[in-house]
């Protein structure tokens, strides 16, 4: 049996021995992981090496840290997810029609996909997709859309450059989303949508640009209304750089002191104007979780409107398959906040 050095057997125990399920609830905090010793739920172990090195990042050494920032090992099941995601959004396009495919900047990959509901002057749903900074296309996560349709929302979802193809830069990709949303506001009468009511949801690496989206200044950048995005669901996400920076992630990401800092939404709380709902699932790597439970803490010191959310049970990569459900812990969420209802 391999030997598990001490830093990657604290936070694999702080992902195995994970919390209690009632509370995996709309608004549950984060429990302490010293409550849950006796809750385990089994996970896919991490091949380390047998010595500890230097900690690089709290109590992480390099491997430990590497690990906390690849979802992939940590999902036994990855394949399986992303082969029914795909076929989820064929069959919602199927039910409900192709999407409105729209351009909202100058470059060939900045369009969006549109799902309209039949309602005027609806609220609008905006998905960020994840993919590591380096992956996804906008048509993979079509299988929401006919949820948010049928409640009387719009349902979009922007294409934007990968980090690799921006050259290593999240800033270039980061810009690229805000226009998206920034397009959204300013044209969303020319396909029903009510520009006073637009939502923002991101997953992982979506999540973090999502971040981004919540803490720009839009009166300055935009002309437009500072609360322009009126709530956000932001699903395991990471809202400071600095870990990411020292993970393998910098081995295609070309992180700057400037990027690391504009990019890092926990560092600029003062800008955020939107009610937050923080999610991430309780199979998550153990930095994941901790990016969400800090994030959420800072918020709450701050005074800021943030609720927590934790989906027991699920990995990384299971969980957003909730936000279709509007039954579902991220669906039943969304809505809540859109303040909308299936019929």
């Amino acid at each position: 049996m391999t030997k598990i050095d001490n830093s990657v057997k604290r936070v694999v125990s702080r992902r195995t021995m994970l919390r209690i399920a009632a509370s995996a609830t709309v608004g549950a905090a984060f429990a302490p992981a010293t409550a849950l010793a006796q809750q385990q739920i089994r996970c896919t172990p991490i091949p380390v090496p047998a010595e500890k090195g230097p900690s690089v990042f709290l109590d992480y050494d390099q491997a430990a840290l590497d690990a906390s920032y690849d979802q992939v090992p940590w999902a036994p099941n990855l394949g399986q997810l992303m082969g029914r995601r795909a076929a989820n959004s064929v069959l919602a396009r199927q039910r409900i029609g192709a999407p409105r495919r729209v351009a909202y900047g100058p470059s060939a990959v900045e369009q969006l996909d549109i799902y309209a509901t039949t309602r005027a002057n609806a609220p609008v749903m905006i998905f960020i997709h994840g993919g590591a900074w380096r992956g996804g296309q906008s048509k993979d996560f079509a299988e929401p859309a006919q949820m948010f349709v049928r409640a009387g929302a719009h349902y979009v979802v922007p294409d934007f450059i990968a980090v690799e193809a921006a050259d290593g830069s999240l800033l270039t990709m980061a810009e690229q989303v805000r226009r998206a949303v920034a397009w959204v506001y300013k044209n969303a009468a020319t396909f029903g949508g009510d520009p006073k009511r637009i939502y923002l949801s991101g997953h992982s690496s979506g999540a973090h640009l999502g971040a981004c989206v919540v803490i720009t200044d839009w009166q300055r950048g935009f002309g437009l209304p500072a609360d322009t995005i009126k709530g956000a669901l932001l699903v395991s996400g990471m809202y400071d750089l600095k870990a990411p920076r020292l993970s393998a992630r910098s081995s295609y990401v070309k992180f700057t002191d400037e990027m690391e800092h504009a990019l890092s939404a926990q560092r600029h709380l003062a800008s955020i104007n939107t009610p937050l709902l923080i999610a991430h699932a309780a199979l998550d790597t153990p930095d994941f979780q901790r990016q969400s439970r800090d994030f959420v803490e800072t918020l709450k010191k701050a005074g800021k409107p943030v609720q927590a959310i934790r989906g027991e049970g699920y990995n990384h990569f299971e969980f957003p398959e909730t936000l279709a459900n509007p039954f579902g812990i991220l669906g039943a969420a969304a809505l809540e906040q859109m303040k909308i209802a299936m019929p």
